[in-house]
C-alpha cells in the first residue's frame, strides 16, 4: 500500500515521530499463544485467505465474461467481490507474518497504511452494501423505472461514489489520528492496526479522540443503515401485495442474500465501533473482529452463489464446458 501513497503515508508517519520521538514502530500482539497453536493458526487463516480470494477470483471472473449477468446487481456483486479481496488483503498477509515471525513489529507508516485502507474498505462496503439495497428496491418496488433508474450510467456513478466516499472518510479519519501523540511500550492488542488498540496507546487528547472516532463510526454506519433497512421495509410490504405465492418467493429469494450479508456485516462493525469505549473488550473485539475482517469475505461468494439460482447457474455452466469439450475430444478419437 505505501508504493500507491508514499508522500501521504510518510507525513504521517513523521508526524507520529514528532508526537513522540520513542515510538518508532508498534508490535502487533496477534493472538499470543503457544508456538504449536499458532502454526495450526497459520495454515488455517493461509487456506482461508487462498480459498477467499480464489472465490471473489471467480465470481470477478463470472461478472465480467458471462453475458446473462451482466446486470446492475451483478455489477455490484463484482465491486464487492473485488472489494473482498482488497479487504482481506489488508489484514490476512500481516497476520500470518506475525504467527511465524519472532520480531512482530510494524512500522508508523505501514501501520497508517494498513490502518487508511482498512477504514477505507469498510467505509466503501458500508455505502456499497446500501447502493445494493437501493438497486433491488428499484427493482422491486418500482419496476417500471428500473431499467432507468439503474441504468449503466448510474450504476458507475453509484459505484464510484461509494468508493470516493470511503477513501475520503478514511483520510479524515486517519489524519485525526495522526495528531494524536502515542505512549510506550506500543503493544496493540489486536492482529492488525485498528482505531480502537490505537486509541488505547494514544497519551493525549484520547477522550476527545474517542468521542470523535465513535460519532464519526455512527454516522458511517448508521446512514447506509437507515437506507438498507427503509428499502427492504419497502421491499418486504411491496411483496407481501403480491397474490401468487410462487412470484412472492422468487421476490424475497433474489434479497436473500444481499440481506444476509448486510445482516453479517453490520452486526459485526456495530458492535466493534459503535459502542462506547467504556464497554470496550479487547479480546472480544479482537475475537468478532475476525468475523468481518476474515468470516464475511470467506462467506460472501458462498451465500451468493448458494442463493442466487441464476449465478449457479452460471457457475455450473462454466465449469461444466471443459468436461464436456474431454468428453467430445475422446469421442472424437474413437475408431
Amino acid at each position: 500500500p505505501l508504493i500507491l501513497f508514499p508522500r501521504y503515508f510518510s507525513i504521517l508517519g513523521n508526524r507520529l515521530l514528532k508526537n513522540d520521538t520513542h515510538i518508532h514502530e508498534f508490535i502487533l500482539l496477534g493472538f499470543p499463544t503457544t508456538r504449536e497453536l499458532q502454526a495450526v493458526l497459520f495454515v488455517i487463516f493461509l487456506a482461508v485467505y487462498l480459498l477467499t480470494v480464489t472465490e471473489n477470483t471467480v465470481i470477478i471472473a463470472l461478472v465480467v465474461t458471462q453475458p446473462q449477468l451482466h446486470k446492475p446487481m451483478y455489477f455490484f456483486l463484482g465491486h464487492l467481490a473485488f472489494l473482498e479481496a482488497c479487504y482481506i488483503s489488508v489484514t490476512v498477509p500481516k497476520l500470518l507474518l506475525i504467527l511465524v515471525a519472532r520480531h512482530k513489529s510494524i512500522s508508523l507508516p505501514s501501520c497508517m497504511a494498513q490502518l487508511y485502507f482498512f477504514i477505507a474498505l469498510v467505509c466503501t462496503e458500508c455505502v456499497l452494501l446500501a447502493a445494493m439495497a437501493y438497486d433491488r428496491y428499484v427493482a422491486i418496488c418500482a419496476p417500471l423505472r428500473y431499467a432507468l433508474a439503474m441504468g449503466h450510467r448510474a450504476c458507475l456513478q453509484l459505484a464510484a461514489a461509494s468508493w470516493l466516499l470511503g477513501f475520503l472518510l478514511a483520510v479524515l479519519k486517519v489524519s485525526f489520528i495522526s495528531q494524536l501523540s502515542f505512549c510506550g511500550p506500543g503493544v496493540v492488542n489486536h492482529f492488525f492496526c485498528d482505531i480502537s488498540p490505537l486509541l488505547n496507546l494514544s497519551c493525549a487528547q484520547r477522550r476527545l479522540a474517542e468521542m470523535v472516532d465513535f460519532i464519526s463510526a455512527l454516522f458511517t454506519l448508521l446512514i447506509p443503515l437507515s437506507v438498507i433497512i427503509l428499502s427492504y421495509t419497502c421491499i418486504i410490504r411491496t411483496v407481501l401485495l403480491i397474490p401468487k405465492a410462487q412470484s412472492r418467493k422468487k421476490a424475497f429469494s433474489t434479497c436473500a442474500c444481499h440481506l444476509a450479508v448486510v445482516i453479517i456485516f453490520f452486526s459485526a462493525t456495530l458492535f466493534v465501533y459503535a459502542r462506547p469505549r467504556s464497554a470496550d473488550s479487547r479480546d472480544l473485539n479482537k475475537l468478532v473482529s475476525i468475523i468481518y475482517t476474515i468470516v464475511t469475505p470467506m462467506l460472501n461468494p458462498c451465500i451468493y452463489c448458494l442463493r442466487n439460482q441464476e449465478v449457479k447457474d452460471t457457475l455450473l455452466k462454466v465449469l461444466l464446458i471443459p468436461i464436456k469439450t474431454v468428453i467430445l475430444d475422446s469421442c472424437d478419437r474413437r475408431p
